[in-house]
C-alpha cells in the first residue's frame, strides 16, 4: 500500500490501492480480507485465566511467609496448624479471584454496549452488518447520529459535521469535505476528508471509503500506546507494602530472640523451641488481613456499582477515600451534554424558556422547528445537538411539530455553511405561497432584515430595534449561552435558482434563542459536598473561556467574577512546568485545553503530594487517566481506550456518582483501619503472651492453640468490621494525605496500648490460675491455667472487636447493635471458641481441660474490663482532640 498520507491522496489512487470501486466489495473478497486485515476492534486488555489469577493472589509478601510456616508445621507433626494456615491462605486467593474476575465483566459488558453497526455496500446493495466485520476497501455511508465505524475516506459529503473529541479533545464538531488536500504533516482536527474510527457525526450525511480498521486506525494507533503505559501504585498498595516489610522483619527479630533465649536456657528441645518460634511468628502475623482487605474491598465495589460506579480495580476504591483533587470533564459530566434553549427574546422581551408558551402561528417555533435537519427517530431525536434542542424545546411545550412538518414539507433549501453562518428552507403553504425560514448568527441575519414582526404585527427594522436585539445578544453571550436569531418571509414563487442571493434578503426578524448544556442538576450540590471534605474540583474542558467560567460559576466552582481562577490552553502552553507548578494552586477552570494539557495538571499537582482523581473519555486522555491516581472513565460517552486505562467507569457520566463514590472509598479505608488496629493489637497481645511465657518459663500456649484463635477471631469478626456502617460526618474530614497510612490518626499508639493491654490481661489470668488453682494437683492446675489464658486470649479480643467499631467515638455513640453481620460474627466466634473446651472430644485435640462457673467468671470479667479500660482511653483522647 502507497505510503503517502490518505488524505493526501486522490480518490482514484485509493480506488486503485485498494483493490475497490464505486459498487462496494463482493461479500466473498470481504470474507477475505477479514481473514487477513483481522477484525476491526481494538485488542482487548490482556486477560488471565483463573489459574493465573489464582496463582497471582500467592505473591504477596505476607502468603510466602505463612506458607512457610504451614510447611515446618507439616514437617514438625503439626498437620491440624498447616491445614489451617493453607485454608486461610487458599480463601484469601478465591476471594481475590472471584473479585477481579467480575471487574473484567463489567468492563466487557460495557464494550459490547459501544460496538455500533454500519451501513456497507456489499454485493451492490447497502446492508447493516456489525462494525467489526468492516475491511479496507469497504464503501459505508455516515448519517446524522451515527458512531463512524472506522478510519474512512470521505468520497461524498453533505454538510457533514462530525465531533471528534475522542481524539482531539475538541468538543465543535468539525465541518468535513470529500476534496483531496495537499498540505502535509496536517493535525487530525485538520484532515478534513478523513473521519476517524469511534468519532460522531453529528450533522449531514456523507459516503466514505475504509481505510484502516481495528489497531491500524489512529483509535487504534493510540491504545497501541497505552497498552505500554506504566501502572501506578495505589496509597492501598504502598500502604500494604510497607506494612508487610514492617510485619515481617519484627516477626524475623521476635521468633529469633525467643528461639535463642529458648535455647539457651535448656530446657526445651530444638524441636518445641522450633514450634515456639513458629507460634510466635503466626502470632504476630495477621494472615487474615489480605483476605479482609479483598473482602471489603470488593463489597466496596459491590455497592458502588448499585450506584453507577464500575471499579476496574480493587485498590481503587481506596484510593478514592484519599482523593485531594478531583478534575473533571464538564461536558456530560458535569454538564448534560445536551444543547438546551434556555432564553426566548420575542415581541422585544426576554423571557426564562421554560415557562414560555410560543402559539401554534409564532412564526419563532416555525422557524425554529422549519429551518432544521433533526430527525425525529422512534427512540428520540437525532442530529446536531443545538438543532435537536430547538426541536425538542418545541416538543417539551407539546408544540404540534409532527403536524407541522407534515403541513409544510421541505421543498428546497440553502445549507448550512461556516462562511455565510445561515441555513435557509423553504415550504409550501395553503395559499399557495412558500415561506422561507432562517436561522443563524444574529450578526449575519441582521444584515438581511428590512422587517420585525412584535406581537403579531410587522414593523421596519430600525436602529433602535436594532440596538436592543444586539445588546440583548451581548448580554446572552456574556451567560456562556449560544446563541441563534430567526427571520422568514412569504415569497409567491420558488426562485428558479435558490441560493443566499436569491432568498436570503428582505427578511423579518422572528426572535432569538439562547442555548447551553446546561449543568446537571445534582452536580452542585456535589461540588458543595466535595469542598467540605477537603476536596478540590477542577473543571477541565475544550470549551471557551466564557463558556467554562459561566458553567463553574454556576455550579460553585468558583465564585461570580473570579477570572484569576480560568486559564486557557493556550496560557498554560507559554507556562514552563516549574512555573505552572508554582501556581498551579491559583486555576480551578482550564478552558480549550488540549487532552495532553490533562498530564501536566495532573504531575504538577501530585508534586504537591496531592492525590488526584482524573476524569476523561478520549482516547487521548489515556495517559492523563494513568498518570493520575485514580482515573475515571465514562462509561456512556467514553471510548474503549479511555476506559481500558481507567480504574473506575462511570456507568452514568456523572460528577456526582464520584463524590458517592469518594465517601465509599473513605468508608472502606476506615474499615481497613479498623481491622487493622484490631488485628494487629490483637496479634500485639498473642506475641507478649508468647514471650513473656518463655521468658518467665512458663507452660507456652500450643501453635494449635495461637491458629484457632486467629482463625476464630482474626476472620469473621475484622471481616465484619469491614462491613461497618459509613461513620457520621466522614466526608466532613479533610482528606488524610498521600503520606498518611493505616497507622495514622492515633491509630498506632491504640494499636500498641491495646495490645499489651490485651497481653497484660492474659498473663495476670494465668498467674491467678497458677497462683489459686481450683485443683491441688500441679498438672491439673497447669492445664488449667493454660486453658483459662487460652479462653481469655480468645474471648478477649471478641470484646475489643467491639471497641474497634471506632478509632476515637464511643463504643455506644458508634452503636452496639448496628451491624447485624457484626453481631453474628460475634455470636459464631465465640461459640468455636467455646466449642474446643466444651465439648467433649475436643479436649485432646486442643490440648485444654473443663472449666468450672468460678473458672468462667474469672475469664469474663478479665475480657470485659479490655471494654472498659479502652472506653476510658477514648474518653480522655477525646478531650484531647477537642482541645488541640
Amino acid at each position: 500500500m502507497s505510503k503517502q498520507p490518505r488524505y493526501q491522496q486522490p480518490l482514484e489512487a485509493i480506488y486503485q490501492d485498494l483493490k475497490a470501486d464505486d459498487r462496494g466489495l463482493q461479500q466473498s473478497e470481504a470474507s477475505q480480507r477479514l481473514a487477513q486485515y483481522g477484525h476491526n476492534a481494538l485488542n482487548q486488555q490482556k486477560t488471565t485465566s483463573m489459574l493465573q489469577k489464582f496463582i497471582a493472589q500467592f505473591k504477596d509478601f505476607m502468603i510466602i511467609v505463612l506458607l512457610a510456616a504451614a510447611l515446618i508445621a507439616a514437617f514438625t507433626g503439626e498437620v491440624v496448624d498447616a491445614v489451617i494456615i493453607l485454608l486461610v491462605v487458599v480463601l484469601n486467593a478465591i476471594f481475590g479471584v472471584f473479585q477481579e474476575s467480575k471487574a473484567e465483566e463489567a468492563i466487557n459488558a460495557l464494550k459490547e454496549m459501544a460496538a455500533p453497526d454500519a451501513t456497507v455496500l456489499r454485493d451492490g446493495d447497502f446492508k447493516t452488518v456489525k462494525s467489526d466485520e468492516l475491511v479496507p476497501g469497504d464503501i459505508v455511508t455516515l448519517e446524522a447520529g451515527d458512531i463512524v465505524p472506522a478510519d474512512l475516506r470521505l468520497i461524498e459529503s453533505a454538510s457533514l459535521k462530525v465531533e471528534e473529541s475522542a481524539l482531539t479533545g475538541e468538543s465543535v464538531p468539525v465541518e468535513k469535505q470529500a476534496e483531496t488536500l495537499t498540505a502535509g504533516d496536517l493535525a487530525i482536527g485538520d484532515r478534513l476528508n478523513m473521519a476517524y474510527m469511534n468519532s460522531n457525526v453529528t450533522y449531514g450525511r456523507a459516503t466514505g471509503m475504509v481505510v484502516a480498521t481495528g489497531m491500524q486506525t489512529e483509535v487504534g494507533r493510540i491504545a497501541g500506546m497505552i497498552e505500554a503505559a506504566d501502572e501506578t501504585t495505589t496509597p492501598l498498595q504502598a500502604n500494604l507494602t510497607q506494612l508487610g516489610k514492617s510485619l515481617t522483619i519484627l516477626i524475623l527479630v521476635i521468633a529469633a530472640v525467643v528461639f535463642g533465649i529458648g535455647m539457651l536456657r535448656g530446657s526445651e528441645s530444638l524441636i518445641n523451641m522450633l514450634l515456639t518460634a513458629i507460634s510466635l511468628a503466626v502470632a504476630a502475623i495477621p494472615e487474615g488481613l489480605p483476605a479482609i482487605v479483598t473482602i471489603t474491598l470488593a463489597l466496596g465495589t459491590q455497592r458502588m456499582a448499585k450506584r453507577h460506579a464500575l471499579v476496574r480495580k480493587l485498590p481503587a476504591v481506596e484510593t478514592l477515600g484519599s482523593t485531594d483533587i478531583i478534575a473533571s470533564d464538564k461536558t456530560g459530566t458535569l454538564t448534560q451534554n445536551k444543547m438546551t434553549v434556555e432564553k426566548l427574546y420575542v415581541n422585544q422581551e426576554l423571557v426564562d424558556a421554560r415557562p414560555t408558551h410560543l402559539p401554534t402561528d409564532s412564526h419563532l417555533a416555525q422557524v425554529m422547528i422549519l429551518s432544521n435537519d433533526t430527525k425525529i427517530m422512534a427512540d428520540g431525536l437525532a442530529g446536531d445537538p443545538t438543532e435537536t434542542a430547538l426541536v425538542q424545546y418545541n416538543l417539551d411545550q407539546d408544540y404540534p411539530v409532527d403536524q407541522l412538518l407534515k403541513d409544510r414539507p421541505r421543498v428546497s433549501e440553502v445549507p448550512f455553511d461556516s462562511e455565510r453562518k445561515l441555513m435557509s428552507t423553504v415550504h409550501p403553504l395553503a395559499n399557495g405561497k412558500f415561506l422561507v425560514a432562517v436561522k443563524g448568527a444574529p450578526d449575519e441575519l441582521l444584515k438581511r432584515l428590512t422587517d420585525v414582526e412584535i406581537n403579531g404585527e410587522v414593523v421596519p427594522f430600525t436602529k433602535p430595534l436594532r440596538d436592543q436585539i444586539l445588546t440583548t445578544n451581548h448580554d446572552l453571550a456574556t451567560q456562556a449561552l449560544r446563541v441563534l436569531a430567526f427571520a422568514y418571509k412569504i415569497i409567491d414563487v420558488v426562485p428558479a435558482t435558490v441560493n443566499s442571493d436569491t432568498l436570503e434578503n428582505n427578511l423579518i426578524f422572528a426572535g432569538m434563542v439562547g442555548m447551553i448544556d446546561p449543568e446537571r442538576p445534582e452536580v452542585a450540590q456535589a461540588v458543595v459536598e466535595a469542598k467540605s471534605a477537603g476536596i478540590r474540583p477542577l473543571m477541565i474542558t475544550g470549551d471557551h473561556r466564557d463558556t467554562a467560567e459561566a458553567i463553574a460559576v454556576r455550579l460553585g466552582i468558583i465564585d461570580a467574577g473570579d477570572d484569576a481562577a480560568v486559564i486557557t490552553g493556550a496560557e498554560l502552553d507559554e507556562m514552563s512546568d516549574a512555573e505552572f507548578g508554582k501556581k498551579v494552586g491559583d486555576y480551578s477552570v482550564y478552558a480549550r485545553v488540549a487532552p495532553e494539557h490533562k498530564v501536566r495538571i495532573v504531575n504538577a499537582w501530585q508534586k504537591r503530594g496531592k492525590v488526584v482523581a482524573m476524569t476523561g473519555d478520549g482516547v487521548n486522555d489515556a495517559p492523563a487517566l494513568k498518570a493520575a491516581d485514580i482515573g475515571i472513565g465514562m462509561g456512556i460517552t467514553g471510548t474503549e481506550v479511555s476506559k481500558g486505562a481507567s480504574d473506575m467507569v462511570l456507568a452514568d457520566d456523572n460528577f456526582a456518582t464520584i463524590v458517592v463514590a469518594v465517601e465509599e472509598g473513605r468508608k472502606v479505608f476506615a474499615n481497613i483501619q479498623k481491622a487493622i488496629q484490631y488485628l494487629l493489637s490483637a496479634n500485639l497481645g498473642e506475641v507478649l503472651t508468647l514471650f513473656m511465657m518463655t521468658m518467665l518459663g512458663w507452660q507456652i500456649l500450643a501453635p494449635v492453640h495461637i491458629l484457632w484463635i486467629n482463625l476464630v477471631t482474626d476472620t469473621l469478626p475484622a471481616i465484619a468490621l469491614g462491613v461497618e456502617p459509613t461513620e457520621k460526618n466522614i466526608m466532613a474530614h479533610k482528606p488524610r494525605g498521600r503520606n498518611s497510612n493505616f497507622f495514622s490518626g492515633g491509630v498506632f499508639s491504640s494499636i500498641i496500648y491495646q495490645g499489651l493491654l490485651e497481653g497484660g490481661i492474659t498473663l495476670l489470668v494465668y498467674w491467678l490460675a497458677i497462683t489459686y488453682p481450683v485443683h491441688a494437683s500441679a498438672s491439673l492446675a497447669h492445664a488449667d491455667a493454660l486453658t483459662m489464658a487460652f479462653a481469655t486470649l480468645g474471648l478477649i479480643q471478641l470484646f475489643h472487636a467491639f471497641n474497634s467499631k471506632s478509632i476515637h467515638e464511643s463504643l455506644f455513640t458508634v452503636g452496639l447493635f448496628r451491624n447485624k453481620f457484626f453481631n453474628w460474627a460475634i455470636l459464631i466466634a465465640f461459640a468455636l471458641l467455646a466449642m474446643t473446651i466444651m465439648v467433649p472430644g475436643f479436649n485432646s485435640l486442643f490440648h485444654v481441660s473443663h472449666l468450672d462457673a468460678y473458672q468462667w467468671g474469672i475469664v469474663f470479667a478479665a475480657s470485659i474490663a479490655m471494654v472498659v479500660v479502652v472506653e476510658i482511653v477514648k474518653f480522655f483522647q477525646r478531650r484531647h482532640l477537642r482541645q488541640a
